[in-house]
């Protein structure tokens, strides 16, 4: 019998599809872990699971519970450590222009003038994001000078993590962007992404059509789960005037418009690698 721990925030439509593929299972037990309702003794934990399955909403409360699951000995999917590459955009970018895969540029700064004089040398426009953040929430198209000023004085005022100021490149996208879903290092699906805001996001209202997974894609997205650490990511893509360049890459992904769209059953790939790596270690 495994025993896997899943770890949430709120049930979803993708959580209930993955705790229906986990129930399928007659070898596993299922514990379910309300990432806001316990307390966890970091010595001691109450409850041994083989596996812990990482959904947690909240990017800070899926780390440190699962760093507090793995210095415990218990297997996390995805690792703290494939978590912290995805959750922090520096840290993502830092590693794809370590290991030469395409992507936009970016500038970092820590200072209001200087994230101007970012702006200035990164040329209009550009893209103003939160190192930590989802669902295209609080970015900024930065078209010209003063709205780069607005907009920069406006961070300044949100707290200490929009102190730090992460400017990229703008890419000039044909309407689309690509969402690949990769289960270890292999993609298994991809989709696009369409919509006439610059935002494409589906949860900002993006419209989801399958996308195939051609050579140049898979080889990417490969080359961008090894760099990353592998396990079960969703990688964005930018068709761009030079090729496919990466923009950013998702630990705990969403998937609801993109089984049937691809015809891929997601969540049951998914499943079945967290239950590989809960068996690599019994």
């Amino acid at each position: 019998m495994i025993k896997v721990g899943f770890l949430y925030t709120r049930l979803r439509v993708e959580e209930k599809y993955l705790i229906d593929e986990l129930e399928k299972h007659s070898d596993v037990e299922l514990v379910r872990i309300n990432d806001g309702d316990h307390f966890f003794d970091i010595a001691n934990l109450k409850e041994r699971v083989d596996v812990l399955f990482e959904r947690s909403i909240s990017y800070s409360r899926g780390i440190y519970i699962s760093k507090i699951y793995e210095a415990n000995g218990v297997t996390v999917v995805n690792t703290p450590q494939v978590s912290e590459r995805c959750g922090d955009k520096y840290v993502t970018s830092q590693i794809l222009v370590r290991e030469n895969i395409p992507t936009p540029r970016v500038l970092m700064a820590f200072d209001e003038e200087a994230a101007l004089q970012a702006v200035d040398e990164l040329g209009y426009p550009c893209v103003l994001k939160p190192v930590v953040g989802s669902w295209g929430r609080l970015l900024a198209k930065v078209d010209n000078r003063h709205a780069a000023e607005s907009f920069i004085e406006h961070k300044a005022t949100l707290g200490v993590n929009h102190q730090v100021f992460y400017i990229q490149e703008y890419i000039q996208k044909p309407g689309r962007d690509i969402r690949a879903f990769v289960v270890g290092e292999e993609p298994i699906a991809a989709i696009y992404r369409t919509s006439e805001n610059w935002i494409t996001n589906t949860a900002r209202g993006g419209i989801a059509s399958n996308c195939p997974l051609t050579p140049e894609l898979s080889e990417i997205c490969r080359r961008t789960a090894r760099a990353i650490g592998g396990g079960l990511l969703a990688i964005d893509v930018f068709e761009s005037e030079n090729g496919l360049t990466i923009n950013e890459v998702n630990h705990t992904m969403e998937f609801r418009n993109s089984i049937t769209t691809t015809g891929v059953n997601i969540p049951a790939l998914m499943v079945e690698y967290v239950l590989a790596q809960a068996r690599k270690v019994s």
